[in-house]
């Protein structure tokens, strides 16, 4: 009688084997429902992340394509082929077999928030093509901010007619994706510079080419000159000091730098005199202009906030012109110029005319040269002839330069400062 008692006890607690069937089946209905939905969210997931993976990779491409020219190969006027060859670059990616539907390729201002109360961002421009920057007279940071400086593409791809097709999310009554991407690519100056890119084994100092914050081309100077100015350089990173002779020799006058050169890395460098590249280069000058014409070169341009050598980091790269070479001090009368062409006065690249003086006397050529010229010392006083060697701004193996006013071929890969020269290769930056 208790045996009884105890079964019947049980399966009113627990329900019949028929119920619990039932609970079952409810519970399998829940899981498989479940199941359907984590496998939706797994393929079609993961379909939707390829598809805009692939997106990215065309308004990455295209971005870069239209930002790379952005301006002419000459760097003196807005391109208006920018918009043909971002284009090209995007169709040249599809997603999923399926090339891209919508398509947005504007040109515009990327700025990095350097100046003050200022965001970084993009700024479209919508002014038809633009004009060639004036990189003279003006910070980096300046430039930074001028929105009417276009130095940016932003592209968007995306597909909205044929939409990202879903497998098991069509079960669940999920509609096909829509899908899009977007890219900024941005040119600025030069920075890490490519193979050949610089002419001659000679390092400026930042500092020798700055008004304060700003680059300015209105102002020349010489090398040496105290120890802001320049030096040798045989290109080379993760070395110290550029004093081999034959070395610097072999590279005067040749091809430029053999390797890439690395922004914000340290190159060799020495500010002594090495008689075997002068003798080299002052030769090489003589053959190129004839003493009569200015010699344009590209050179790197390295921080001397520290003084020049054993070795300094890159910051950019500069195109200045050689006005003058001094070989020896006591032969003034005989090597003070006598007609040399001036320096274009804007951005045109034509010089105004020649500058000539016929006086027998070295000094008074001299003199007038460096006014026309205007050539001054570090402390801005005109590099004119002293009775007094060190205070004389003729001395002995001296090269003499102007920053150049003109545009310039863009060159190198963006990443560098200020010194009048874009870069010729952008980087992405949203």
């Amino acid at each position: 009688m208790n045996m009884k008692l105890s079964l019947s006890n049980t399966r009113s607690r627990f329900g019949s084997p028929r119920r619990q069937g039932g609970v079952s089946m409810v519970l399998l209905a829940v899981s498989l429902f479940m199941l359907l939905g984590f496998t939706a969210l797994a393929v079609d997931g993961g379909n939707l992340y390829v598809a805009r993976n692939e997106l990215q990779n065309a308004a990455d491409a295209g971005a870069l394509a239209g930002a790379r020219f952005l301006y002419t190969n000459d760097g003196s006027a807005g391109n208006p082929a920018y918009y043909t060859y971002a284009k090209e670059a995007v169709e040249k990616n599809y997603s999923q077999n399926t090339p891209v539907e919508d398509l947005e390729i504007t040109p515009g201002h990327w700025s990095f928030g350097l100046m003050p109360g200022s965001s970084p961002g993009f700024t479209p421009y919508n002014g038809g093509i633009w004009s060639a920057p004036i990189l003279t007279g003006a910070s980096t940071e300046e430039l930074d901010n001028d929105p009417t400086f276009i130095n940016a593409v932003k592209v968007v791809a995306a597909r909205s007619d044929i939409k990202v097709q879903t497998f098991f999310g069509s079960t669940l009554g999920l509609d096909p994706y829509e899908a899009s991407a977007n890219a900024v690519a941005y040119i600025g100056f030069a920075g890490a510079l490519r193979p050949e890119d610089t002419d001659q084994p000679i390092a400026m100092c930042k500092q020798a080419l700055m008004d304060g914050e700003e680059y300015s081309c209105d102002v020349g100077r010489f090398i040496p000159e105290g120890d802001q100015t320049g030096g040798w350089t045989n290109f080379e990173h993760d070395d110290s000091g550029a004093s081999s002779a034959s070395e610097l020799k072999d590279l005067i006058c040749g091809e430029g730098n053999p390797d890439e050169l690395r922004f914000g890395e340290d190159i060799a460098t020495n500010n002594g005199q090495v008689q075997a590249a002068f003798k080299a280069l002052y030769d090489c000058w003589e053959q190129e202009t004839d003493k009569e014409r200015l010699w344009s070169l590209t050179l790197p341009v390295v921080d001397c906030e520290d003084g020049i050598a054993p070795s300094n980091p890159l910051v950019g790269a500069v195109d200045l012109n050689i006005a003058w070479i001094v070989d020896q001090d006591n032969k003034i009368d005989d090597d003070a110029p006598q007609q040399m062409e001036l320096p274009p006065e804007d951005s045109d690249g034509v010089s105004p005319g020649t500058w000539s003086n016929a006086d027998a006397d070295g000094v008074t050529r001299w003199d007038d040269f460096v006014a026309s010229m205007n050539i001054r010392d570090s402390d801005g006083s005109l590099a004119e002839w002293s009775s007094d060697p060190q205070e004389s701004g003729w001395r002995q193996k001296s090269i003499y330069f102007l920053p150049s006013c003109s545009y310039h071929e863009p060159k190198g890969q963006t990443g560098g400062e200020n010194f009048g020269i874009l870069a010729r290769i952008p980087v992405l930056v949203d």
